[in-house]
């Protein structure tokens, strides 16, 4: 099983920007796969940006202009730089992570989330 801390969430104003930090524990093989969903009020929840062990990325169309998916695996902590922010990036912003355990099965893990509110 993995555990998730997320930090770095808050209000900021348009244009603003914003760094989320994810930080991945727990008694497994590997960490695989880290990325980041995000979910507004009454949506459903949805792809902002993956990254792989090797630092492949992924990003939905709406983040490729403005945000950043990086990974420290040393640290196995996945990190989101958000620039340009608008009203529209309002939402709770939840870290995922894959992993493999020691007996090879594949599975993972959601953190509690992280409000990120863009008002002026």
């Amino acid at each position: 099983q993995v555990q998730l801390v997320e930090s770095g969430g808050g209000l900021v104003q348009p244009g603003g920007s914003l760094r989320l930090s994810c930080v991945a524990s727990g008694s497994v093989r590997s960490i695989n796969t880290m990325g980041w969903y995000r979910q507004a009020p009454g949506k459903q929840r949805e792809l902002v940006a993956t990254v792989t062990v090797s630092g492949n990325t992924n990003y939905a169309e709406f983040a490729k202009a403005r945000f950043t998916i990086s990974r420290d695996n040393a640290k196995n902590t996945v990190y989101l730089q958000m620039n340009s922010l608008s009203p529209q990036d309002t939402a709770v912003y939840y870290c995922n992570c894959a992993y493999t355990t020691f007996l090879f099965r594949r599975s993972s893990s959601w953190g509690q989330g992280t409000q990120v509110t863009v008002s002026s």
